[in-house]
């Protein structure tokens, strides 16, 4: 469950300059400085980064050249639409790393690793699913509503469906390990008394 927590705090990590652009957007209506700082976070995220000497794995470049990339289309063209596409290419890059089979094991106990694998690659490819599916949707709601609206629909969208598919895939693996379990307990044989002599 901490290595899920961790997963999920890089990811908003990721999309932090998206989300600090979208705040002050809101605030200002100034899509020149919203975009402009929001490429200086990124930018400073990747800094800090270098600074303490950490490794910058690749996700996080990729956020950087997707912020720089998108902000500078924005900056030419004075559409913040641009921007707000940028969360899609996030969840279609993670969509492509969820669909490795397997890819939830190492973010559950061994006990669900022993009981629940198959369920564990099933509950895998249904988080794959949701991330194409959220890429699309962010997408079409990108262009066809003003920010204000996108920031809303798809802020409650983000939280409710992630909240929504962990629950269920929890709820999935915790009832079908316990109940493996239990079948498990009950085909074990039993030890058997001496007879009286």
């Amino acid at each position: 469950m901490k290595n899920l927590f961790e997963a999920g705090k890089l990811l908003l990590l990721d999309m932090a300059a998206t989300l600090f652009f979208l705040a002050l957007y809101l605030l200002t209506h100034n899509v020149t400085l919203s975009v402009v700082l929001g490429m200086v976070l990124g930018v400073s995220q990747i800094g800090w980064q270098v600074a303490r000497r950490k490794p910058i794995d690749t996700m996080q470049w990729m956020s950087l050249f997707l912020v720089l990339g998108a902000g500078t289309v924005t900056l030419i063209t004075n559409d913040p639409r641009f921007v707000m596409i940028k969360p899609s290419v996030i969840y279609i890059v993670v969509g492509v790393v969820m669909l490795k089979r397997g890819w939830m094991n190492r973010y559950l106990p061994p006990i669900a690793i022993e009981l629940v694998p198959d369920i564990a690659i099933i509950v895998g490819y249904a988080w794959s699913g949701l991330m194409f599916f959220s890429a699309a949707l962010n997408v079409i709601v990108a262009l066809n509503f003003d920010v204000g609206t996108w920031s809303a629909a798809m802020s409650i969208y983000g939280i409710v469906s992630k909240a929504l598919m962990f629950l269920i895939g929890y709820t999935a693996m915790r009832t079908i390990g316990v109940a493996r379990k239990r079948r498990l307990a009950g085909d074990r044989p039993r030890d058997v008394a001496p007879m009286p002599g």
